[in-house]
């Protein structure tokens, strides 16, 4: 079996000793091609490579960003049977994508299920989401929940460290700023009437999207792998409802319903127009601002190694 490890050097929690032994533990049942990332799309250029040469497996060490990259590398033509198995050694901070299909949060007890899911020839296939020309693995956002990342990017490239503390932090201040100038979004699903005026959308993929630290964010528990795309809207961010939906979110149960809450956990389709461009976010990456999004569940768009 031929595969490639696609390295990101600067992913939060990967080092280039536990690089080193995870590559040697893969070699030791592939025939092993290892490349570390060097710039951004460099990944999504390395996966690509990857399917035009063949190779059986692509095994991502990085976080959601490398391997939203990679994905989008591996599926640049679409869905198929040559398109390359893809492999998740967990490495940045949350690994929302990882931690959904089951992974260890160690990279290294994660690389030891990998090894152990190739010995036994097991895999599955997993619905992904698209908005617009972008895949994604977990979730989508226009609106607040954009701002955020937008903003931690934006931290992140004067070299502070993404912290929960400062995810909290930076949530507060956005949604200062969102409640008093919110935008005005539209959500269009096919076959309904439209829902006007809401003020943050977010689409995920499974259920949980993200973790504040080890705590699970659980905002449509209904949606997974399997399933269409969970759709999550706020039509109010006044402080009352706020609250109420952090509670809920990070329940046990995740959330549950509100009035002022627009909520499917599957939906095949949707697009959400602004007359004002806004933030959008996919897997964690900021896209920039965008005016009409249209988003599409994709089943069994691609297959895993777990």
């Amino acid at each position: 079996m031929r595969a490639l490890l696609v390295a990101n050097p600067s992913a939060t929690t990967t080092t280039a000793a536990g690089r080193d032994v995870i590559a040697h533990a893969l070699a030791s049942e592939v025939k092993l091609e290892v490349v570390a990332t060097r710039y951004r799309g460099h990944a999504a250029e390395l996966a690509a490579r990857a399917s035009t040469e063949g190779v059986d497996l692509v095994v991502v060490l990085g976080g959601d960003g490398t391997v939203n990259e990679a994905l989008n590398g591996l599926l640049v033509d679409g869905p198929g049977d040559r398109v390359p198995a893809l492999g998740v050694v967990p490495g940045g901070s949350a690994n929302v994508f990882a931690r959904a299909l089951g992974a260890a949060r160690d990279p290294l007890e994660a690389t030891h299920q990998l090894l152990e899911a190739l010995a036994a020839g097991r895999s599955r296939t997993v619905g992904l989401g698209r908005a617009d020309e972008r895949w994604f693995s977990f979730n989508a956002g226009l609106g607040w929940d954009a701002d955020v990342i937008s903003a931690m990017e934006h931290a992140r490239d004067k070299g502070r460290e993404a912290t929960p503390a400062r995810y909290v932090a930076t949530s507060i201040r956005r949604w200062t700023t969102a409640r008093a100038r919110p935008p005005s979004l539209r959500v269009e699903i096919p076959g309904r009437d439209p829902v006007e005026d809401v003020k943050l959308a977010l689409v995920s993929n499974t259920d949980p999207w993200t973790y504040l630290g080890g705590r699970a964010v659980r905002t449509n528990p209904g949606c997974s792998f399997d399933t269409g795309l969970g759709l999550f809207g706020l039509r109010s961010l006044g402080l009352p409802t706020i609250g109420r939906i952090v509670r809920q979110i990070l329940s046990e149960d995740g959330f549950g319903q509100l009035d002022s809450v627009l909520r499917d956990d599957d939906v095949s389709a949707l697009r959400i127009v602004s007359e004002e461009p806004v933030n959008l976010q996919v897997d964690g990456d900021h896209l920039g601002r965008r005016s009409d999004v249209e988003f599409l569940a994709v089943p069994g768009a691609l297959r895993v190694v777990v």
